[in-house]
């Protein structure tokens, strides 16, 4: 508490801020005056009193002192830091500077969805590349890898019912699959398939049909927001450590995937050979929201697909009852898909800012996120937002001039949705390979560049904002990031947790030892509406979280590009077998 008593001439600090007391100057004129015995006792008595408590706020102070970690008595992060941190929030804050909605609008807005080796992921490719130049970063260049396998495209999608009643329906293409050849009119059937004996149900009455095999998914209503913030008592829950049980499930949800997977290329085969015109499939969501990824083989050695149809799943709904009640149906669905054989092998996106002292030039700290994304939405949030907080990070490192003395890399992957294949290729030419031995030391094999790799920071949770970090397993850089968040606790940022978080790019690094970390961020609707939906689009982008994400990123780079030593280091790992999914 800082309350404070005016008396006179004097002032009263009450609680730990007492210490002084001014004693005015008029009282003790009139007790001279007096000059007794007693008034001499009295002022006596009230010093003894005084140096008394002064004595003991005195030792309070000191044991105080004695046990507040040394962290505490000095300054976390020097001045100068402190200095380069305010430059870089006044860039990336101010509305006349920051550029991180006009990059997000640039990616999702213009270029729209940024499937892996499509036309529309080059076109973005060479916008970000020309930007990066235009910043004057350095080395600006796309770094093949591959193979990949063929680029996809959708050109048109036009899917409605015409009978008994019109209507539209909301649709969308899977990727890789065929499209339809123009408009085709037929009707449409429902034929659930649960399992392999269902297939003799149907053989021979699917041909030219469109036909739909999923049950109804349920709707139940909503009486929870679909975003949510985290509260203090969930971040307080995330940053313990959980201990983990005695039994480990993961190979056990392995082989149900496995499976599952099976079963549905089981299915498709079927479909393939019955000559459907179309398999029309519901999404998992409601509410006009529809979940769409893939349904066809980006090789195209592999069994072929059929035209595959995600539709929304209350249009779903209603055509399945009506079918039920054995009122026929009618569909025109026109779809046109394209693919691209030209260039099977893919690219990351790379840039730099050298590093100012010659000594730590050669070490690299580097930021990125995924670039790549599905085909329904824009990819706005899944990760336009991650592509452009790294991006306003390093343009804001770069416009503020602060100096760094390790380099500084950003790397934006492409083929992340398809299982971090652009990180992974970029991590096995540069670093090391999880699945390989040395056989000197029986861990993995890495590369001379492994050991001036400092840290990789990467951001692939929609567009919330920063709240912490995910230290995945690395308890000895806690201490670090606990001093270089404090500038950031009136942002929200206070979390630091011994978690792994997974899904993302962040793991290419950890897998083969290097300091790899993703942000905790604000789930928001990332994980119920937006992710890899149609509602994945511009007006799911939070302004505010963008920016305090960008400054609170470039700030970390900053940081970290500018300690004596390198963060520390998980031990090297043993190498892992490849997992090989059908």
């Amino acid at each position: 508490m800082n309350t404070y008593e005016k008396t006179g001439g004097g002032v009263i600090h009450s609680g730990f801020e007492t210490h002084f007391v001014f004693v005015p100057s008029h009282h003790m004129h009139a007790e001279s005056c007096v000059g007794s015995k007693q008034n001499q006792a009295s002022r006596n008595a009230i010093w003894r009193r005084i140096v008394r408590k002064h004595v003991s706020v005195t030792i309070f102070f000191a044991l105080l002192l004695a046990v507040i970690p040394l962290r505490a008595q000095a300054p976390a992060i020097s001045t100068s830091d402190l200095a380069a941190i305010h430059q870089i929030r006044e860039e990336g804050f101010d509305a006349k500077t920051s550029k991180v909605m006009d990059i997000i609008s640039e990616l999702s807005d213009v270029h729209g969805p940024r499937l892996t080796n499509s036309p529309d992921i080059k076109e973005a490719a060479l916008w970000t590349t020309g930007q990066m130049k235009q910043w004057q970063l350095s080395n600006v260049h796309l770094e093949p890898w591959g193979p990949f396998g063929r680029g996809w495209s959708n050109e048109r999608t036009n899917v409605q019912v015409i009978a008994p009643h019109p209507f539209p329906l909301i649709a969308y293409a899977k990727a890789w699959t065929p499209g339809t050849n123009g408009a085709v009119t037929a009707d449409a059937v429902f034929a659930p398939i649960t399992k392999e004996e269902d297939f003799s149900k149907y053989k021979g009455q699917l041909k030219g049909k469109f036909v739909l095999t999923e049950p109804i998914p349920e709707s139940p209503e909503r009486f929870d927001p679909q975003a949510h913030r985290y509260t203090d008592a969930e971040l307080a829950e995330l940053s313990m450590q959980p201990v983990p049980g005695a039994r480990n499930d993961l190979e056990e949800r392995i082989a149900r995937f496995r499976a599952q997977r099976e079963f549905q290329l089981k299915v498709q085969k079927f479909l393939v050979e019955e000559g459907v015109a179309a398999w029309i499939e519901p999404s998992r969501a409601d509410d006009g929201t529809v979940f769409v990824q893939q349904g066809g083989d980006r090789d195209k050695t592999k069994d072929p697909a059929p035209c595959r149809v995600a539709v929304a799943n209350e249009n779903y709904g209603r055509i399945v009852r009506m079918l039920e009640k054995k009122v026929p149906v009618s569909m025109l669905v026109d779809i046109q898909n394209k693919f691209y054989d030209d260039d099977l092998n893919s690219f990351n996106i790379i840039g730099e800012i050298p590093g100012s002292d010659k000594a730590k030039a050669d070490q690299v700290v580097m930021l990125g996120a995924h670039f790549d994304s599905w085909q329904s939405g824009t990819g706005a949030t899944d990760n336009g937002a991650g592509s452009a907080v790294m991006l306003e990070a390093i343009r804001i490192l770069k416009a503020t001039g602060v100096k760094m003395r390790r380099t500084v890399r950003i790397a934006l992957w492409t083929g992340e949705e398809q299982g971090l294949l652009g990180s992974r290729a970029y991590i096995k030419q540069h670093f090391g390979d999880p699945n390989a031995e040395d056989p000197a030391t029986h861990l993995i094999k890495i590369t001379p560049e492994h050991a001036k790799l400092d840290a990789y920071y990467n951001v692939d949770n929609g567009t919330g904002k920063i709240r912490g970090v995910y230290l995945q397993g690395n308890e000895m850089v806690a201490p670090i990031f606990n001093a270089w968040m404090e500038p950031f606790h009136d942002l929200g940022m206070t979390t630091l947790t011994i978690r792994n978080t997974g899904g993302t790019d962040h793991l290419s690094y950890d897998a083969v030892g290097l300091p790899g970390f993703q942000f905790i961020q604000d789930p928001l609707d990332y994980g119920s509406r937006t992710h890899h939906s149609n509602m994945d689009v511009y007006e799911r982008i939070q302004e505010p979280d963008m920016k305090q994400m960008a400054v609170i990123v470039a700030s970390f780079v900053y940081l970290t590009a500018n300690r004596d030593e390198m963060l520390p280091r998980k031990p090297l790992p043993k190498p892992v077998p490849v997992r090989n999914f059908p």
